[in-house]
């Protein structure tokens, strides 16, 4: 089931961000958000109902709800929306692998849970990688500052992202089942974007062409209903650390529709970032051969420790040696004889 979540959100969210693309143009960034979310908002709550699966919640819950929604169904697209202005749809998608560094990092700031030499170490690589993946960008950022602004805007999106999953498991620890915690979540981001579209006094517009519909119900039910749903489930069952791995593996997909529609163009300098961006997941969240030796290395421990207090009872060469006799006996095909306690002959047995 783990391998199927995996699977669900690396290529629902792989071909989001070229379908995020399409919507750009005619209607302004927030609008578009706010109609994505509208329609996935108006889905999920339907579907519920239609399921029989409405569950009452505790009015204080609402404020994790809240913050839930506000990270990952509005503000979090909100600054994504204003990268992929600036940048490539697939680069945007690689900055976003921060998650994975961002995780243990806001853990630490907001749970108290510390971040691990491998995590530092993970953070150091991801960050060298960026460099490389975006190594024409930093080279010429007094020329294209507006590059280096959307890299600025994906990494705080990422970084909102991250704080969103910490929300996730608060809006769902009194017990409120997940469809439900994100039903929720998603009505108040929506209502957040309606209010920062109106503040910004944007048109309510939606573009009419089949692209922008079809990228619409692209993004509402496959990029939003069902890659959320898995991913979160992800968080729930391995924890936000773990569950971050699938923003390593989803950018291959974005990067592949990247190169095949728009301008991004692979090189020597980009594939050894990107390398090096999932050298550091890699690194992050691969299992320690230490700990298995460690393992190892006490239940050969206790395995002496046995053995010498086996050898410290009396008889124990005499076990042995009675031990040995009777296996060379059954070997040769002969009838095992034992020493018979009155006499120094031996006796036959059967």
């Amino acid at each position: 089931m783990t391998a199927l979540l995996f699977i669900t959100v690396v290529l629902a969210w792989g071909f989001t961000w070229f379908a995020i693309k399409l919507q750009l143009g005619v209607v302004a960034p927030e609008i578009s958000i706010f109609w994505r979310f509208a329609l996935a908002t108006a889905l999920i709550w339907t579907g519920l109902a239609v399921a029989g699966r409405l569950q009452r919640v505790h009015w204080r819950q609402h404020g994790w709800f809240a913050a839930m929604g506000i990270c990952l169904f509005c503000l979090n697209y909100i600054l994504t929306y204003a990268a992929i202005g600036h940048i490539a749809s697939g680069v945007a998608s690689v900055i976003f692998t921060m998650v994975t560094v961002f995780n243990p990092l806001n853990q630490w700031l907001f749970r108290g849970q510390r971040p691990s030499r491998r995590v530092l170490a993970a953070a150091l690589l991801g960050m060298v990688g960026i460099i490389l993946l975006f190594g024409d960008t930093f080279a010429g950022i007094a020329v294209d500052a507006g590059s280096a602004l959307g890299v600025a805007l994906q990494l705080a999106a990422a970084f909102v992202f991250s704080l969103g999953n910490l929300a996730s498991l608060r809006a769902t620890a009194s017990g409120t089942d997940l469809a439900n915690a994100v039903a929720r979540a998603m009505s108040w981001g929506t209502v957040f974007l309606a209010a920062f579209g109106l503040a910004r006094g944007a048109a309510f517009a939606i573009d009419p062409s089949p692209a922008y519909l079809l990228s619409l119900v692209y993004l509402a039910v496959v990029g939003t209903i069902a890659a959320f749903l898995a991913y979160l489930s992800l968080v729930r069952r391995l924890g936000a650390d773990r569950a971050a791995y699938v923003t390593v593996l989803y950018p291959v997909v974005a990067l592949a529709v990247s190169s095949a529609f728009e301008a991004y163009r692979w090189s020597a300098w980009s594939i050894m970032g990107l390398a090096l961006v999932g050298l550091g997941d890699i690194v992050l969240f691969a299992p320690l051969p230490l700990r298995r030796s460690a393992a190892t290395r006490s239940i050969r421990l206790c395995g002496l420790l046995a053995i010498t207090e086996a050898m410290r009872r009396p008889s124990w060469k005499a076990e042995w040696q009675e031990r040995s006799a009777e296996h060379e006996c059954l070997i040769a095909g002969q009838p095992r004889t034992i020493l018979d306690p009155g006499t120094t002959q031996e006796a036959p047995t059967s």
